[in-house]
């Protein structure tokens, strides 16, 4: 019983590092999409005051996410490949979650399992394998809390970087 215990925290392990990695090439496609949408000189003129008013009316409705504080007037210009990045990330991160929440109650499970009977104590190989996995499942939460804000701080600096341009192309009153 405690091999398959064991083996499933192995596979969450191993389930929880593939949505880790989801989660990294979508934040780096959103970064990428920012960056193409930056270099077309087309998707930066303001948009009509329709989209404008769309557009406030919408961002009120953050649920929170890194992703998701991003300006939705880029949207409006022609953000496809934006949207699904940060579609993909949204759901990479949620996967994450659960993948970390599961290891958590197997951990749980585990430990009330093995002190409810006392004679189920684990090998010393078992022992060493299951506290490399609790290592691991720690090393890929501070890794995803590091991307994070990684990402939030280049968010930060893509709408300084819009602000400027938005400063450099508005008529200069003399």
């Amino acid at each position: 019983m405690e091999d398959k215990a064991v083996k499933g925290t192995q596979e969450l392990a191993l389930e929880g590092q593939k949505h880790l990695e989801e989660t990294i090439e979508s934040a780096f496609q959103i970064l990428s999409s920012m960056n193409d949408e930056l270099c077309n000189p087309t998707l930066w003129s303001t948009p009509p005051p329709q989209a404008t008013a769309a557009t406030s009316h919408s961002s009120t409705s953050l649920n929170g996410d890194a992703s998701s504080d991003y300006p939705h007037h880029m949207e409006i210009a022609g953000g496809g490949a934006l949207d699904d990045a940060r579609l993909r990330y949204k759901s990479s991160v949620a996967s994450l979650r659960a993948v970390l929440n599961a290891i958590q109650n197997s951990q749980k499970a585990k430990a009330f399992e093995a002190s409810s009977t006392a004679s189920g104590s684990a090998s010393q190989a078992d022992q060493a394998e299951i506290e490399k996995l609790e290592e691991r499942a720690c090393n890929l939460r501070k890794e995803l809390a590091d991307k994070n804000k990684y990402l939030k701080l280049l968010i930060d600096q893509l709408r300084d970087l819009i602000t400027d341009i938005s400063t450099w192309q508005s008529p200069c009153s003399v």
